[in-house]
């Protein structure tokens, strides 16, 4: 998991910052602009995201955008998978890749071994009404991926002449806090200045009394087809029958024996005897 922050410090940073919050944010967004929308503007999510995300009023500030656009190296790929609010699956040249946003956190749901934190359902349901099965683009900063193999992107919607930084987009809207995480900080100014604006708000985790609401029924996620499992031949009776490509059978193996193998990642079409697939996705040691 990337470093978080609890409400407890979250607060303190409202409290801290408050007074100087709507300066920090005007004189921010006016550099990185030299023609802002008005107040008044409609938000490039749409009319309905706020019926999606059952989530707080949105303030004037959020839909104040600095004209941005990609500056370092690009790809394109497609979401396949909305993990939470700050984490994706999409898919390049065929592969799948977990990516997390940088500059920016959301409240966490998915830790089986923490509470779920205000908030947290309504940023992933943001998430999902930004990205969930579009082709979007990839910038990368200086670092390729976290300590958990995951892709550090910024990821931006284009549409025409607009572009739309998603990461920047939830913390506007006051679903995710801006974070700063060397050395990747093309945009942390910026993240900053729509932090400051949410917390003059209080809109989303900014709000006195955030809460996450009910848990919805969560939409079944699609399995991998299982593979029919060849009958054992002399040479394959040493495979075990759960994964793809072959591993051997032992008494137990992890991911850093896979990858120094070559064999990372793998399909996981049985019972996970080696406890490979950690996020229970079908794909192991991604």
């Amino acid at each position: 998991m990337s470093e978080r922050l609890s409400p407890g410090p979250r607060r303190d940073r409202l409290h801290r910052g408050l007074s100087l919050a709507v300066v920090l944010a005007a004189g921010l967004i006016a550099g990185c602009s030299t023609a802002v929308s008005a107040p008044q503007a409609t938000s490039t999510l749409g009319p309905d995201l706020a019926e999606a995300t059952a989530g707080p009023t949105v303030s004037p500030w959020a839909t104040v955008k600095p004209a941005l656009a990609p500056t370092g190296p690009t790809q394109t790929a497609k979401v396949v998978r909305i993990v939470d609010g700050d984490t994706i699956v999409v898919s390049i040249n065929g592969k799948s890749f977990k990516l997390r946003y940088i500059g920016m956190d959301t409240p966490e749901d998915v830790d089986p071994n923490s509470p779920v934190e205000p908030m947290s359902r309504e940023a992933a349901a943001a998430n999902q009404k930004l990205v969930a099965g579009k082709t979007v683009v990839l910038e990368k900063d200086v670092s390729e991926t976290d300590r958990y193999g995951r892709l550090l992107r910024y990821v931006w919607l284009h549409q025409g002449s607009t572009w739309t930084l998603v990461n920047l987009e939830l913390v506007r809207l006051g679903f995710a806090s801006a974070e700063s995480y060397p050395p990747n900080v093309r945009y942390d100014e910026v993240f900053a200045a729509a932090e400051g604006a949410a917390q003059v708000s209080f809109v989303g985790v900014w709000a006195p009394d955030a809460t996450s609401a009910p848990a919805a029924t969560p939409e079944p996620t699609p399995q991998p087809t299982p593979r029919p499992t060849p009958k054992p031949t002399k040479a394959a009776s040493k495979c075990h029958p759960s994964y793809d490509p072959c591993l051997p059978i032992v008494g137990d193996l992890d991911c850093p024996d896979v990858r120094a193998m070559g064999l990372a990642p793998v399909h996981v079409i049985g019972p996970d005897d080696y406890r490979l697939d950690r996020d229970h996705d079908g794909l192991g040691c991604e």
